[in-house]
C-alpha cells in the first residue's frame, strides 16, 4: 500500500530491519517495491536507541518489534507497537484507516 500512503504527502515509506544490509536488499529486491525504502539496522543501534527491541534468543537475538512510526519534520507524531506476535496495529490498513496518515 506504498503507493496510496504516498498520496497522502508522505514523502518516504521505509522499512527497517534487525539485519545485515546484503539481506535487506535481497528482500527488497523479492518484495518487488521501488515504493519503499530498506534499511539495515545490522546491530540494532537506532532500535536499541528508541527501544524497541526484543530478545529472541535462539531465534536471532536482538530483534526489533513489529510496529508503524509516523515522523513528521523529525519528530515521531505516532507510533504504533504490536503486542507480541501479532500483526494488528501497525498494518498500513489500519494506519491509513485511522486518518494517522491524512
Amino acid at each position: 500500500m506504498a503507493d496510496q500512503i504516498k498520496t497522502k504527502w508522505v514523502y518516504s515509506v521505509i522499512c527497517i530491519a534487525v539485519n545485515d544490509a546484503i539481506v535487506i536488499s535481497v528482500w527488497g529486491k523479492i518484495q518487488n517495491s521501488e515504493e519503499i525504502v530498506f534499511l539495515a539496522d545490522g546491530g540494532a543501534a537506532f532500535h536499541k536507541a528508541v527501544g524497541l527491541t526484543m530478545e529472541t534468543g535462539d531465534f536471532g537475538g536482538v530483534r526489533s518489534q513489529r510496529y508503524a512510526m509516523l515522523v513528521e519534520n523529525g519528530v515521531v507524531t505516532q507510533l504504533n507497537v504490536e503486542a507480541p506476535k501479532t500483526f494488528e496495529v501497525s498494518k498500513a490498513e489500519v494506519m491509513l484507516a485511522a486518518h494517522i496518515i491524512c
